[in-house]
């Protein structure tokens, strides 16, 4: 996944990100909530910002493709 769809998500962040992964099956619950608490724990440290996407993809949790498609979902939803 290119560095520019996640310096385009950052600009607007989507709480359901997780949600959306969760209900396509791309990851737990519990996967989100730890997900999160590395989000918080980056901002806490002060280190740079990740979006949940980039955490599971470093996780190893999503893929690139699975990212994609629930980014995809996402914009669908703004524009209805």
């Amino acid at each position: 996944m290119t560095n520019g769809i996640f310096k385009e998500l950052s600009k607007k962040y989507n709480p359901r990100f997780g949600q959306i992964a969760v209900e396509n099956g791309y990851v737990s619950p519990e996967q989100v909530k730890q997900a999160v608490l590395e989000q918080i724990d980056d901002d806490l440290a002060k280190r740079s910002h990740r979006l949940i996407g980039r955490i599971m993809l470093d996780n190893g949790w999503m893929t690139a493709p699975q990212i994609e498609k629930v980014l995809t979902e996402l914009s669908r939803e703004e524009k209805s």
